[in-house]
This record gives structure tokens, sequence and C-alpha cells, in this order.
């Protein structure tokens, strides 16, 4: 009895150590005797206990915080950059057998590449021109770890620090940048206005009485106040005054 029941428990171990459960996003990466055998899963896998071991690597995509990076930029302003960056295995393989532990590597690289990068580029490209940043180093880490069986999905630049000093700087000079459109744009508008003016007072000016007429224009809204004077301006044409009067006194008979 007793001996029956110890091979049921060493079968018991047998079977536990040779068949694997491996979930969808899983693969293992299984060595027979210290040599790569290839990759198992997903499902139910069946090894040879003691002789064969495995390692698990996930293929879903990991989310990599790269830590804030010093550094100086190409027009000499102290700046600190994080990122986070987005990569998946693609070969389980190679991730295993090529580097040691590839989740570190990543991460080593990413922070060297982030700050070789950003380091390149000036303070107004850093602050305005992140896509094209984020294009760069996402193509840099993706060469460099593709003999690791990794693909980098998506880099993206969080923040991007400068001094205080520096960013009383730039407020102040966005404010006199803003000051001066206003200013622009106030002046443009005086022009337009003044050329409007000018091509008012040639065409009253070529035809007769046009101006008097101008004048007389404005009488209704001037006689509705009470108090105003109204006073015409001599020499005067006289012929073109008695006229437009005439109109005005017909119509008010009216």
């Amino acid at each position: 009895m007793e001996t029956t029941l110890a091979l049921l428990f060493i079968i018991i171990i047998f079977l536990y150590s040779a068949f694997k459960v491996v979930r969808e996003y899983e693969r293992l990466v299984v060595f027979r005797l210290g040599r790569l055998v290839g990759i198992r899963g997903p499902g139910l896998v069946m090894l040879i206990p003691v002789i064969d071991r495995f390692v698990r690597v996930s293929l879903r995509v990991i989310t990599l915080d790269v830590p804030t990076q010093d550094l100086i930029t190409k027009d000499n302003v102290t700046a600190s950059v994080n990122a986070v960056i987005y990569y998946r295995v693609v070969d389980p393989n190679n991730a295993i057998v090529n580097v040691e532990n590839f989740m570190v590597a990543t991460g080593q690289l990413a922070q060297t590449t982030l700050r070789s990068v950003a380091g390149q580029a000036e303070l107004d490209e850093l602050l305005s021109e992140r896509e094209k940043l984020n294009s760069q180093i996402q193509k840099i880490l993706d060469e460099a770890t593709d003999p690791w069986g990794i693909k980098v999905t998506a880099v993206e630049i969080k923040d991007v620090n400068i001094p205080e000093g520096l960013q009383k700087a730039m407020s102040r000079q966005a404010s006199a940048e803003r000051e001066r459109r206003a200013i622009v744009i106030q002046a443009e508008g005086e022009v337009q206005a003044a050329q409007k003016l000018a091509d008012a007072a040639s065409i009253l000016a070529e035809r007769p009485g046009g101006l008097f007429m101008r004048l007389l224009r404005t009488i209704p809204e001037i006689a509705g106040q009470p108090g105003n004077i109204i006073a015409f301006p001599l020499p005067m044409e006289l012929r073109y005054l008695a006229e437009s009067l005439d109109i005005y006194i017909k119509k008010d008979n009216e």
C-alpha cells in the first residue's frame, strides 16, 4: 500500500513537472540540456522533467517609464526631460539568448538615447517639435533592439522642465510679442482707414458739389440733437447748397 502511494505521488510530481499551461499572451523558450529547443505555447505544453528548462516570456506591450534626464540643449540651455516608451517582444528566442535581461537593457538604452537626441535639439525645437523628436528616438531604439527580438511601438516625451528664470524670460518675450502684434494690427488698420478716406476724398473732389452733399447728409444727424450749432465753411458753392436745401425742404413738406 505504501509503495502504491509513493508511486502515485511520483507520477503526480512527474505530470506536474511535465505539463505546463501557457497563456495566449505568453511563450516558453525551452532549453534541453542547455541547448535551445525552440518556442512552446500557447496552450498545454509537455516538457521532459529534469532535462528541459524553460523561460516564460510575455508578448504583451510593456510600458517603460524613462526617468528624468538632465541635459544641455544645443543652444546651451539646461533642461530636464522624461519620456514613456512602449515596446513588446516579437522574437522570444532572441530576447532570451542574445541579451541577459532585455527589460533592463532596453531601459538603459532608452535613457541614453533620450539624452542624446534631446541634447542635439534646441530649446524651441524641444518644446514645439516633440513629434519629430519622438520619431527619432523610436527609430534609434527600434534599430538597436532589433537583434534582441524587441519592437518599439511608440515613444512619447512627457515633460520638459527648464529653470524658473528662463521661464519668466520666455513669458516676458511672449508678452512683448503679443503687444508687438497688437500694435502692428492697429497700425495696419489705420493705414487701411487712411487709404479709404483718401479714396473717398478723391471721389468727392472729382464731382462738383460732392463734398457739400456729403456735408448736408450729416445735417439730419446733428439737427436731431438740441443745442447743436451748424456751421458752413466759406467760401462755398452756394448754388449746390441752395439746390440741396431745396431738396430737403421739399422732402419735409411732403
